[in-house]
């Protein structure tokens, strides 16, 4: 079976730079607001700086658009409806939001049998959407999307009594916990696939698909 040693399970980390992009757009804004006397306007616009500078990199380096506009789309809608409200804290409510979705999107890949994880993981092996005829590897996928689910459900709560609380400082200093909370996740993923494939599966690069298949 393949070794975690450069396992494709690892690009869902993202890495150091992966970590500081993450990050970035909501650290700055809490800096940028809590360091000029709650301009608002300066934290918004800074924030919408890194997000645009970001986007433009990702697209460089040549990642998918549909993602770069992802992470895009979040950074404008947390500007947007911290200038709108006219609450700093109000920021990280679309980051809350993002979290929910993402928890209902896995849920929801599960229940139709197109687990998310298999989804994101297939083409980084170069296997497609094959795995979806192997049931071993349709299960592992299964069960390990769901640590996937409960990751961002507890991100959000986490994040919705410090946003209730206002508490700018704590928001900022959990994004580097999250990063840590993702390498914990991809992890443990790993763990659920290996023990939920049986011991004669060759991994999940190389899927078993029954002759009726």
């Amino acid at each position: 079976m393949d070794s975690p040693t450069g396992h494709p399970l690892a690009a869902l980390i993202g890495g150091p730079r992966g970590a500081i992009e993450s990050m970035l757009p909501p650290v700055v804004f809490v800096v940028i607001y809590l360091s000029t006397n709650s301009n608002l306007t300066a934290a918004v616009a800074t924030s919408l700086a890194i997000g645009l500078v970001l986007a433009a990199l990702r697209l460089w380096r040549g990642e998918r658009p549909v993602r770069v506009t992802g992470a895009l789309l979040v950074v404008v809608l947390a500007a947007m409806v911290a200038f709108y409200t006219g609450s700093a804290a109000a920021y990280f409510w679309p980051l809350v939001l993002a979290n929910i979705a993402s928890a209902l999107a896995f849920a929801l890949s599960i229940l139709i049998k197109w687990p998310l994880l298999g989804v994101i993981v297939g083409p980084i092996t170069g296997t497609g959407m094959r795995w979806r005829k192997d049931p071993d590897l349709l299960r592992a996928y299964s069960r390990a999307s769901w640590i996937w689910v409960l990751l961002n459900v507890v991100r959000a709560a986490i994040q919705i009594p410090l946003i209730q609380g206002e508490d700018l400082w704590a928001l900022a200093a959990v994004r580097p916990l999250f990063y840590l909370m993702v390498i914990g996740v991809v992890l443990w993923s790993w763990v659920i696939i290996k023990k939920a494939l049986p011991a004669d599966h060759p991994g999940i690069r190389f899927p078993q698909i029954p002759p009726d298949k």
